[in-house]
């Protein structure tokens, strides 16, 4: 599969590649309307695992490239909770643990809790980012891995999880990413430059889902949830 430099230590699949293509094909954006934040294209990562070709390729895609690395990860490190459903089979391929990333203090045990997210789209509350003590160490390289890249505020509560484990990160790895808000620059400035030089791995970019990609329900005025006893009625 082919590569291409984006920017300074940002890459990306060539447009022609057949994973790019792929992903293109599959991934679907929704609009406020049906979507459960208020931003004006929600990538829905249930469009990629709801394919099994999709989700083989984006496997395969990963465990090869760092099968490659002079040193190879230790561990996957998955954010809470899109990172979840594709690092897992990498890590089973790589034969590495997958260490959970979990928001609000959900993780048993002894936790190092981050600084309060900062993301591209509010939720209820404060969000941290939490992780068990123990579940890595100085010892561990570390790939991150999540859906979408936006403003870096999510791949920064992680950051500061691993320098307070002293591990390193050997790459973040997204299927997606907006550059444009800022985070490449986050992850490379953020506690002081200690992660200058950690390499962003997006299998597509966010311009290369166009109008074609949106999966709102056309024609359609009813309500975004329906109760189930609401909806059993229209099975007949």
């Amino acid at each position: 599969m082919s590569v291409r430099t984006i920017s300074p230590l940002l890459y990306s699949l060539e447009e022609n590649d057949p994973l790019a293509q792929e992903i293109k094909k599959t991934y679907r954006w929704y609009s406020p309307r049906f979507s459960p934040h208020n931003i004006p294209r929600f990538a829905d990562a249930g469009s990629i695992t709801e394919s099994p070709t999709c989700m083989r390729m984006i496997r395969d895609f990963f465990v090869n490239r760092y099968r490659s690395f002079p040193e190879p990860p230790t561990h996957i490190l998955g954010f809470d909770a899109r990172g979840f459903l594709f690092g897992p089979s990498i890590a089973i391929e790589l034969g590495i643990p997958f260490v959970l990333l979990r928001k609000s203090n959900k993780n048993a045990g002894v936790l190092i809790q981050s600084d309060t997210l900062n993301k591209e789209y509010h939720e209820d509350g404060i969000e941290v980012m939490t992780l068990r003590v123990g579940s890595i160490t100085k010892s561990s390289r570390v790939v991150l891995i999540d859906d979408v890249l936006a403003t870096g505020g999510t791949v920064t509560s992680g950051l500061q999880l691993i320098y307070a484990s002293g591990a390193s990160v050997i790459e973040m790895a997204c299927l997606l990413s907006v550059p444009s808000f800022g985070c490449v620059e986050k992850i490379h400035t953020a506690l002081d430059g200690r992660f200058k030089n950690v390499s962003i791995m997006s299998l597509v970019m966010g311009e290369s889902l166009d109008d074609s990609n949106c999966g709102d329900y056309k024609n359609y005025d009813g309500p975004r949830v329906i109760k189930f006893a609401d909806k059993i009625p229209l099975l007949n």
